[in-house]
């Protein structure tokens, strides 16, 4: 064992003279004095000596040294007596320290105040803004498209209240959209449920009012209490801004829509996430057409005037307009009727729900004379025939996405359920001759022919092991869906093992040669890029979406019917099917053509999707709202993006009882019950939101 290395008197002098600056302040300023003159006055001395204009005299040099020193410290330059030079030195150290007192209290103050308007806690001074209330996965995708929303128009403002650190919100957004351009982002920083906090954003004075969900536990509870907040600061009455609020669970939807008041609109997140997810299994392609649908990139949603079409049934409009596509029907009473009868009589004080790059291009014109019938395809589309979907994963929204398989699958489908936790329902039959470990185990190839509705079995098995996902035989799916678990659950990165999983379905893909149509769910868009999956299959952002309606709808608050019906149960949506169906294969024909033959089908065309193209970035093929005179050569592979009626299984139509559910569908997480929804509504039922999505008045 080696000896201490001794003290060098270098060491001990710093270790003393830190010990005594450490004692007080007084021997701090008394260290600073003794540095001070022992520097200033053997200066100024040196000065004096070597000056030929100084006095001769040893009383005159030092005068004139005393003078340099007492002006270089601002201790009063007097001479004479040694009592006039004491005073001259007390009053210059008055002096010091009053102005050094006055300095530090006008610096310490402009601290605090720089220090509270970087905690945001100024009061904002804005009319006919946006306000965003809460932080979550939304924020940037609902930021973002309201800030592409205002580019091009007068300079508008979109305050953003959190309880969060002034300066990181504004770092975050800044990385995550970029330059807002002519849009003021502006961030306040406390608890949105606080009304004093609350006030500081001036939400009676709004153009709108966007309450954000939350991933917290309890955050539907915290949306309640903001939309309460909000009630006491802008009042009672019908006089506030439009309010549109985002909860998770649908118990908490009817209470919240009570607190948004008249003018509010609630939109239950899981529902939508969930349905996107189940429809894009059989539909590749879905999510990119939603997303390109619903942001502000390209073409939307708009109303437009239907006065040339007043008492005129509705197919007539499909052909009208060369520049936009008609969707859609909004009655004088705001319902929205997305795909009607193409003999609906457009009634007057209607206007037409179209997809347009802006209002300006929703001009009526003729375009029958680009239909070309010769080359459209005649005979029924073909049967959907029984698939069998296997979904990897359990979160709050897996109950949800069984429900909206089950309810659109063919008849004698199959679902199966692996999940890393013990999850009731019916069990695969366990093999009587295998030593194979659990996430070996084969499922039972053969669906159930007889069964009305698809049967849903489960399996537990270690997910969390990348040999358990390799050691699966996707042999017998058509379909896969992967579902990342909850952020609330516990990781902090909840997309890492959707991204393994991913990975190792492709990586099972290559052996098996066999391209698999995968829809993985992530709660990151900046791991997007990072998915591991073929042309063919799906990556959804839960949340993303959201953020694109809830965008859509503060832009314009007549498209909250729109949307309302297009994600709800049994209603119109959006689906991408094999042009044969609609032209013949290998023909040269214009879009027109397409969206006659479309409406000939009961749908209405709003884009394709060409085949060649679907892996190019960034658009992978798709084209929404074409010219109708655009004239292609249409493969067999291209696909025709329709708005069409969502088909419904005929038991649950019917309204027969499904015992499967019941007795195979696993109960929410925590054993909350999701009661069951309605196929939908008609113009004729009251105004409930039992099967949809979007909750308002």
């Amino acid at each position: 064992m080696t000896g201490r290395r001794p003290d060098s008197p270098r060491d001990r002098a710093r270790y003393l003279f830190d010990r005594t600056l450490a004692r007080s302040t007084g021997t701090l300023m008394g260290w600073l004095v003794i540095t001070c003159l022992a520097v200033v006055v053997p200066v100024s001395a040196v000065l004096v000596w070597t000056d030929p204009g100084s006095p001769p005299s040893l009383s005159g040099r030092l005068t004139a040294a005393w003078r340099t020193s007492a002006e270089t410290l601002r201790l009063g330059a007097l001479t004479g007596t040694p009592l006039r030079m004491v005073l001259s030195a007390v009053l210059g150290l008055v002096a010091l320290l009053c102005v050094s007192t006055l300095i530090g209290v006008i610096t310490t103050s402009l601290a605090e105040r720089m220090a509270e308007l970087s905690r945001g806690r100024s009061t904002v001074l804005e009319r006919g803004h946006v306000v965003v209330l809460g932080w979550s996965d939304q924020v940037s995708a609902v930021v973002g498209e309201l800030v592409a929303a205002h580019a091009g128009h007068r300079p508008r403002a979109i305050v953003l209240l959190a309880d969060r650190d002034k300066t990181e919100m504004e770092r975050a957004l800044a990385a995550r959209i970029g330059p807002a351009g002519r849009t003021r982002l502006i961030c306040r920083s406390g608890p949105a449920s606080d009304p004093a906090v609350l006030a500081l954003v001036s939400p009676r004075e709004a153009s709108t009012v966007l309450v954000l969900p939350s991933v917290e536990p309890a955050g539907d509870a915290e949306i309640l209490r903001i939309l309460l907040a909000l009630r006491a600061v802008v009042g009672e009455g019908t006089g506030g801004p439009p309010v549109l609020a985002a909860v998770h669970d649908d118990r908490y939807r009817a209470p919240a829509r009570l607190a948004a008041g008249p003018r509010g609109t609630v939109l239950e997140t899981d529902t939508v996430t969930a349905r996107l997810i189940a429809q894009c299994v059989g539909r590749p392609g879905l999510s990119l057409v939603l997303r390109d649908l619903l942001d502000f990139a390209g073409d939307e949603f708009h109303l437009a005037d239907a006065t040339a079409f007043h008492g005129g049934p509705f197919g007539a409009t499909l052909l009208g307009h060369a520049d936009s596509c008609v969707v859609g029907l909004l009655s004088p009473l705001g319902r929205a009727s997305l795909n009607p009868p193409a003999d609906t009589v457009v009634a007057s004080g209607s206007r037409l729900i179209v997809l347009a790059r802006d209002d300006g291009t929703t001009r009526p014109s003729d375009c029958r004379h680009l239909v070309d019938r010769s080359v459209i395809a005649v005979g029924p589309p073909p049967a959907d025939a029984a698939v069998r979907l296997l979904v990897l994963g359990w979160n709050r929204r897996a109950p949800l996405v069984l429900e909206h398989l089950r309810r659109t699958a063919p008849p004698g489908s199959a679902l199966d359920v692996i999940t890393d936790r013990a999850v009731p329902g019916p069990r695969e039959p366990e093999p009587d001759h295998t030593p194979q470990s659990d996430h070996t185990r084969q499922p039972d190839r053969t669906p159930e022919p007889d069964a009305a509705r698809p049967v849903v079995r489960f399996r537990t098995a270690a997910l969390s092991r990348p040999e358990t996902l390799l050691g699966l035989d996707l042999t017998p799916y058509d379909g896969l869906v992967v579902l990342g678990p909850d952020p609330a659950d516990g990781p902090d990165h909840p997309d890492d093992w959707t991204l393994v999983a991913l990975l190792a379905l492709r990586l099972l893909e290559e052996r098996t040669g066999r391209e698999l149509r995968v829809v993985g769910e992530l709660t990151d868009d900046r791991n997007r890029p990072l998915a591991a999956v073929n042309p063919g299959s799906d990556v959804v952002v839960s949340g993303e979406l959201t953020g694109l309606l809830m965008a859509q709808i503060a832009q314009n608050r007549h498209l909250a019917a729109v949307f309302d019906e297009l994600f709800s149960a049994g209603g119109s949506t959006v689906c991408l099917r094999p042009a044969g169906t609609y032209v013949r294969p290998g023909s040269d024909a214009t879009f027109a053509t397409v969206v006659a033959a479309a409406r000939d089908r009961g749908e209405c065309a709003i884009g394709y999707r060409r085949h060649d193209l679907r892996t190019v970035p960034p658009d992978h093929g798709v084209r929404l709202n074409p010219h109708k005179g655009e004239r292609r050569a249409w493969s067999a592979e291209d696909q025709v993006v329709v708005v069409a009626t969502d088909p419904v299984h005929p038991t649950e139509a019917a309204g027969q009882p499904a015992e499967e559910t019941e007795a195979a569908g696993p109960p929410d997480p925590g054993g909350k019950h999701r009661p069951q929804r309605r196929p939908g509504r008609t113009d004729t039922e009251p105004d409930d939101t039992a099967g949809s999505p979007l909750a308002h008045p």
